[in-house]
């Protein structure tokens, strides 16, 4: 088996048009999904437990009377906990403890504790920042196990100080994944519902008579789940509308050929439409790194995925120096981005845009998936421009505070009576203008 990766370099004429093609990537509305998920809310909304009992034993076989049958109680989920293995528990229990570390030394560096100021009139203005009161989490089920999403997506919320975190996952045949009740008893999840797919995201944004409403949605699903988060937003808040996972690896060629090809598969084996992409200014290193995937892609399980995945929207781009490999990788802005270089604080330095950035060989972005501690959920398709990680920020909301002193309100006042009487805007001129001390 072998796979044709796209070689690009920046001395070719069309190199903008050839990145620009590999980058290409447009998430098609399907009409029949966004119409499924349509009537599904819709049918939330209206009928509450009913119809989510209706979906649950249609898409997930579930034979169950009563939503109160889809409630996982917090004892089912310290029992998972206390059936792993030790070496299971402890592992999760170490990724765990990092990113709570992660994320409160976040928390005290990031404003939390909002700020107050008094100007010369005697006018205090500041702000205060505010946990969320409900949160509702989505964690994939059926096949796949991802105890990481929980442990990601909960404790930035536990440290924010959300006091109701909502865990709603599909159990398809009723088969329960011990890892993820685990990780959700490690997580300070306050209850979890055995429901997927479109209608736990409207039972989030809604509420029935048993699944609360919550302030805001976080958490990865497949399309019907994407699409019912961009159609609830606004009645919540939702943390982001995800496309498909990339990677980039910008290496000197100091680093082992073998360790690059396996970072390359690590997001290539997630889907058929991830991204894996390659630059150095060594020629010669890209060849030994493309002699590498060529040997390692046989003994890969998913094989077949990472072979579709590197061969549609790979790309191995060989630049002038690590200048313009930097350069480049803004232009890209990715997901996830390696610095596997001498130096690597250096080239972090000409970096303004990617979701998360990994730092020197032994740096494996596998690591930051499961253990390093900053969040693994991050901005994708270029939205690393404009987008940063999930963090405690995102658990919580900022309220000005404005007390205006009488001595202000006289200056304050004619600024705003002048202001609102240009706005044409009476009322607010004369209530600004109340509050001037007549001479």
């Amino acid at each position: 088996m072998t796979v044709q990766i796209r070689r690009l370099a920046t001395t070719q004429s069309d190199f903008k048009n050839q990145l620009a093609n590999v980058l290409a990537f447009e998430e098609k509305e399907d009409e029949s999904i966004n119409s499924v998920v349509a009537n599904v809310l819709a049918d939330v909304k209206t009928n509450g437990d009913k119809a989510v009992l209706e979906y649950t034993r249609r898409f997930d076989r579930l034979s169950v009377n009563s939503a109160a049958e889809l409630e996982i109680s917090k004892t089912d989920c310290e029992a998972a906990l206390a059936s792993l293995t030790p070496e299971r528990r402890a592992a999760l229990q170490a990724a765990a403890n990092r990113i709570r570390k992660y994320h409160e030394y976040q928390k005290r560096s990031c404003g939390s504790d909002g700020f107050t100021f008094t100007d010369e009139d005697g006018t205090s203005l500041g702000q205060k920042v505010t946990p969320l009161d409900s949160v509702g989490i989505y964690v994939p089920g059926g096949k796949a196990a991802y105890p990481s999403s929980v442990l990601m997506n909960a404790i930035p919320a536990n440290v924010a100080g959300v006091t109701e975190i909502v865990m709603v996952v599909p159990t398809p045949d009723g088969a329960r994944n011990e890892l993820v009740l685990a990780a959700a008893a490690l997580s300070g999840v306050t209850r979890v519902f055995a429901v997927g797919g479109a209608q736990a995201i409207g039972a989030l944004a809604y509420g029935t008579e048993t699944i609360p409403s919550v302030d805001k949605i976080v958490g990865p699903g497949n399309a019907y789940v994407a699409a019912a988060k961009r159609r609830v937003f606004g009645t919540v808040g939702i943390d982001m509308i995800a496309g498909p996972s990339e990677i980039l690896v910008i290496c000197d060629g100091s680093t082992h050929p073998d360790w690059v090809a396996m970072d390359l598969f690590s997001q290539a084996e997630h889907d058929e439409m991830a991204q894996s992409i390659l630059i150095s200014p060594d020629a010669s290193y890209l060849d030994r790194v493309n002699d590498s995937i060529q040997k390692l892609l046989p003994g890969m399980i998913r094989k077949d995925i990472i072979t579709k995945s590197l061969s549609s929207r790979g790309a191995m781009v060989h630049v002038k120096n690590m200048e313009e490999a930097c350069e480049i990788a803004n232009r890209i802005a990715p997901e996830h981005l390696e610095i596997s270089a001498e130096n690597p604080e250096h080239w972090a330095e000409l970096i303004r845009h990617a979701g998360s950035i990994f730092l020197g060989r032994f740096t494996s972005e596998a690591l930051g998936d499961y253990c390093a501690g900053p969040n693994h959920v991050l901005p994708t398709s270029r939205t690393a421009r404009f987008s940063s990680p999930l963090g405690v920020y995102d658990f919580q909301k900022r309220s000005s505070l404005i007390c205006v002193s009488a001595e202000g309100a006289q200056t304050l006042g004619k600024i705003a009576v002048e202001l609102a009487t240009g706005e044409g805007l009476e009322a607010h001129a004369r209530s600004a203008g109340l509050r001037i001390e007549k001479q």
